[in-house]
């Protein structure tokens, strides 16, 4: 497709199809630049998982191709994967300042941190990376130094947007850079990959100004303790906490460990400005008259151990809501997520907070960080791609964000709607899907990194749905006869105590069983262990219609 053997390949290990774990790859000939490293949380049917991560598989046989990892902002589904990658992979990354001090709290914690080439870039940079250039363009989102990426290739320009909006009164004043955008598109994108987050929204997204606004008038009327749950990294969020807090004379204490992280860490790159002496510590908030305290927290998802959900439920050490107190939470659920949130509202309800939560248009405490329909449709205006794949969102939002580049003149054989793993070639002239790229999802389970694959989480789903029942039995080696046992051992199966009878048939089976294997001089233990599950789980199933995990353990003496 282009000069003797290489071409540009563009293809995704995570970020398409579903919400989280952005990682993008730009392909020409032996130079690979790697876009993002971020982490999703878990599916409900995830038993025990705490975070995933794409699987770089392809990015580790091609290690000595990659020439940098770029990172659009400090948000955890773009960077929170990048410990994990930067283990196997030890390239330099680039990041904006705010995104490289968030970066080096999380490679310090993995220890990592003095063999991590770190570069600081801004919206003037301008990097070498193999065949591509790669400059920069500011962005607006619900984090500072949000950038999107201009790669320049050998084939031509491939933009990637990052996450953004068009805020016209940015918190931070910081527009986002139209001009430059515009500049952009004029020298002719080849390919745009854009952000499709809220690409069923119609209209604009809202100011997060506007969220100050409602945060003050709430401020206004509380009249004990006001507790704001919101994202850590939600840096805009937090400064008008603080802004308030100053107008109305209220302390501020920070709760939950990413918050203090992201709350000193802003502070010190000076991208939080907190009034003299108005932060305190946790247990001076007791001290204080319950109308100049304000508890700034985690756990705006309903996370279970997050400090807005062990507050709820009065098990946080150092803070306690009581009633009267006002909780803002000043987010919108991650799908999936709508359950643990309705959770922690009805408990915060029960102890008689008042509680301002649910979407922005009704709450006023929120506004979304990235562009609805006419931002998309605008920023597709100014880049004016030949080629064009929706990115960041679920597929029916990447459908509708094709509608949408359709709607303003993007031809529809040149839109790309791809998964994870799809590769799509591209040329001056033309483009086409590639074969595929090995992609995934890989399991973090505690320190386990990939080691809890779909049959321990099917083994999970079975343990947590009918139990498990232990046969222990023991038999002889000369005359393989039954020495002892079987004894049978519940858990989250039946109750033992009322369940004698059918524990009292279940040993005569295995017993039964047993015999008849002896009798029919079956003696290797897989066929034996085999036939007893077989046994026990139809016996099981007739009588309570459930079918729990069956182990037996055979010992020979």
């Amino acid at each position: 497709m282009s000069k003797g053997n290489q071409k540009l390949t563009i293809f995704a290990l995570g970020g398409v199809g579903e919400i989280g774990k952005n990682m993008y790859c730009i392909q020409y000939g032996d130079d690979i630049v790697v876009i993002d490293a971020g982490l999703k949380f878990p599916e409900e049917e995830m038993l025990g998982i705490d975070i995933v991560i794409p699987d770089i598989t392809y990015l580790e046989e091609n290690r000595e191709k990659i020439r940098g990892i770029l990172l659009t902002h400090g948000h955890e589904d773009h960077i929170g994967g990048l410990t994990y990658v930067l283990r196997h992979i030890n390239v330099p990354v680039y990041g904006t300042k705010l995104t490289l001090g968030l970066v080096e709290n999380k490679l310090k914690e993995a220890g990592i941190l003095n063999e991590t080439k770190r570069i600081l870039i801004n919206n003037k940079s301008v990097v070498k990376l193999g065949c591509f250039t790669a400059t920069f363009f500011k962005t607006n989102h619900s984090i500072p130094d949000s950038v999107g990426v201009c790669l320049d290739t050998p084939e031509g320009i491939v933009v990637h947007t990052g996450d953004f909006k068009f805020d016209q009164t940015p918190v931070n004043n910081e527009m986002a850079d139209l001009a430059r955008m515009a500049e952009i598109g004029e020298k002719g994108v080849l390919c745009l990959l854009s952000d499709s987050t809220n690409a069923e929204r119609p209209g604009w997204t809202g100011s997060e100004r506007s969220v100050g606004e409602a945060i003050q008038d709430v401020f206004r009327k509380a009249k004990q303790r006001i507790i704001v749950a919101t994202f850590a990294s939600n840096i805009h969020r937090i400064q008008q906490v603080f802004e308030a807090a100053k107008i109305y004379d209220r302390k501020v204490t920070v709760v939950g460990r990413s918050m203090v992280n992201v709350v000193n860490i802003s502070m010190e790159l000076g991208y939080l400005d907190v009034p003299e002496g108005m932060l305190i510590e946790n247990e001076e908030v007791n001290k204080l008259p319950a109308d100049k305290v304000v508890i700034l927290s985690t756990g705006s998802q309903g996370e279970p151990m997050s400090a807005l959900t062990r507050m709820a439920r009065a098990t946080h050490k150092k803070v306690d809501i009581l009633p009267g107190d006002t909780v803002i939470i000043a987010a919108t659920p991650i799908p999936g997520n709508e359950k643990y949130v309705g959770r922690t509202v009805d408990q915060l309800f029960r102890i008689g907070a008042e509680v301002i939560y649910g979407p922005g248009s009704i709450s006023g405490v929120h506004v979304s960080g990235h562009g609805s329909q006419e931002e998309l449709k605008l920023m597709l205006n100014l880049m004016k791609p030949k080629f064009f794949i929706p990115i960041h969102g679920e597929f029916r939002m990447l459908r509708h964000h094709a509608h949408l580049a359709e709607s303003v003149g993007v031809k529809p054989e040149n839109i790309f709607l791809v998964d994870n793993g799809d590769t799509v070639e591209i040329s001056k002239d033309k483009a086409r899907y590639g074969s595929k790229v090995h992609a995934g999802n890989v399991l973090i389970d505690g320190l386990g990194v990939g080691d809890v694959g779909n049959i321990v989480l099917r083994d999970r789903k079975l343990l947590s749905q009918d139990g498990i029942l232990v046969v222990v039995v023991t038999l002889s080696k000369q005359t393989r006869t039954i020495l002892s046992g079987p004894d049978i051992i519940s858990r989250g199966f039946v109750y033992v105590r009322e369940s004698e009878q059918l524990l009292e048939e279940a040993n005569r089976i295995v017993t039964t069983t047993l015999n008849r294997c002896v009798n029919e001089n079956v003696s290797e233990w897989s066929t034996l262990k085999t036939s007893v599950k077989d046994a026990l789980g139809r016996f099981l199933y007739d009588q309570t219609r459930r079918r729990p995990m069956i182990l037996p353990i055979i010992m020979e003496v």
